[in-house]
């Protein structure tokens, strides 16, 4: 290995694939049934997930700001460090190792490799050696080069928004749903209010939509990212929310608020209502290739973060080396790794919640970058300025401080265990001191 520097092989193509790639992985097949439980009802449910769509690309369009302007490797942990301090910026890649990045690998990987076990059955020892083994084998495939990673997410991830689209074409077209099943459309208030139900739905719709943020880790590796960058965001979360709103509509017209609650594995089910028993095999099938391609996706990006602090001096500092073939291969085993000990830990549904928690607390401080590097640079160029500013960063910082808040107050268990595992890096903040 050496320490030299990266070279910028990723066209608009590649970053397009990269951002929905990422994107799309297990949670859309999963996650409808928990928010359908906390939100029976039509109306309700596709607008959280148009909500939290438009807030994920208000949240992209704010790093393709701080990403234009500071277009390297680590992302948000550079636009951090810009804004408040090398504290925060480390905080932020520590965070990224330590709980949501790899959260996200190790729950990928879990969910592929159980409907792995759909189309070839095998035991729970079984499932948990193929989770490893998806997790070792694309780590491997990015030691070999950026250029092969990518064209493995290029091709994953055009396959399996084809895919998607003939569910939504299989829904509609096939016997078996309705307008009738839409009922209700509107939701009853709970006894409780609507603050827990719609907190439990907006987690469960932005873990689906998490993933926007990785075009940003691979910032120095973007060729012409002035251009690249937004036009890569903007595509790639676009066709992501209309591709979730047709999914979603689809799980409804089928099975409808209340069968989508009951259904924990709702595309399976809507697929078998339409398609007879051959539809579970089919939806095996395309959720093997969505966390495939949500695997690689972001193996691929986070492992940029550990890299970028390495460089600050805020990391070992071998995983700062690069490969023979330019890519950070010490990185991305440690990463790997990591990921590997965290799918021995929790539930699904745990692993997301600890990974959205620790994510949107400094999604939010990344909006708020965007405003305060306004007053304190406005002398760094600025390719792009984010539409709608100053509302888009304050209406994604506000929206990111209600979910913490929220989090905290219905779940303190899980939002203490997020909290832990970020403040356990405030010791190597100390430790790791730039020489």
């Amino acid at each position: 290995m050496n320490g030299g520097d990266v070279r910028r092989q990723l066209g608009l193509l590649d970053a397009t694939a990269l951002c929905a790639g990422s994107i799309i992985g297990s949670g859309i097949f999963f996650l409808p049934a928990t928010m359908a439980a906390a939100l029976p009802a039509t109306g309700p449910l596709l607008a959280v997930w148009l909500v939290a769509g438009l807030v994920s690309v208000l949240g992209a369009l704010c790093l393709a700001e701080l990403g234009t302007m500071m277009p390297e490797q680590g992302g948000l942990t550079i636009y951090l460090r810009e804004a408040f301090g090398s504290f925060w910026g480390f905080l932020y890649g520590w965070t990224c190792f330590a709980l949501t990045n790899t959260v996200a690998l190790a729950a990928i990987a879990m969910v592929f490799a159980e409907y792995l076990g759909v189309l070839l059955p095998m035991g729970a020892g079984a499932e948990r050696a193929v989770a490893l083994a998806a997790i070792a084998g694309f780590t491997a495939l990015n030691c070999l080069g950026v250029r092969e990673g990518a064209t493995a997410q290029n091709i994953l991830t055009g396959l399996k928004v084809l895919l998607m689209a003939g569910i939504v074409a299989a829904a509609f077209l096939l016997p078996g749903g309705g307008p009738g099943n839409l009922e209700p459309a509107l939701l009853a208030r709970p006894e409780g209010g609507y603050a827990a139900p719609l907190a439990v739905a907006f987690l469960g719709a932005l873990f689906a939509y998490d993933g926007w943020i990785n075009i940003s880790f691979v910032g120095g590796e973007v060729r012409d990212p002035a251009r690249t960058l937004p036009l890569a965001v903007l595509w790639g979360t676009g066709v992501v929310v209309l591709l979730y709103l047709a999914v979603n509509l689809a799980y409804l017209w089928v099975l409808g608020p209340a069968g989508v609650a009951g259904s924990p594995l709702v595309a399976s089910e809507t697929l078998a209502r339409v398609a007879g028993p051959s539809g579970s095999r089919i939806i095996a099938f395309v959720i093997v290739v969505s966390t495939l391609g949500a695997l690689n996706g972001n193996l691929l990006s986070s492992a940029r973060v550990p890299f970028a602090l390495a460089r600050e001096g805020r990391f070992p500092a071998v995983a700062g080396r690069l490969g023979r073939r330019g890519t950070p291969v010490a990185a991305l085993l440690l990463q790997g790794a990591w990921a590997v000990a965290l799918s021995f830990t929790g539930t699904y549904v745990q692993l997301t919640q600890w990974m959205v928690y620790g994510a949107f607390i400094f999604f939010g401080l990344g909006a708020v970058a965007v405003l305060v590097l306004r007053r304190r640079r406005p002398d760094l160029p600025r390719p792009y300025r984010v539409w709608g500013y100053p509302a888009t960063p304050v209406i994604f910082a506000a929206f990111a401080a209600w979910l913490v808040l929220q989090t905290v107050h219905d779940a303190p268990r899980d939002a203490a265990i997020g909290t832990g595992l970020i403040l356990a890096g405030v010791p190597f903040y100390f430790l790791f001191r730039p020489r």
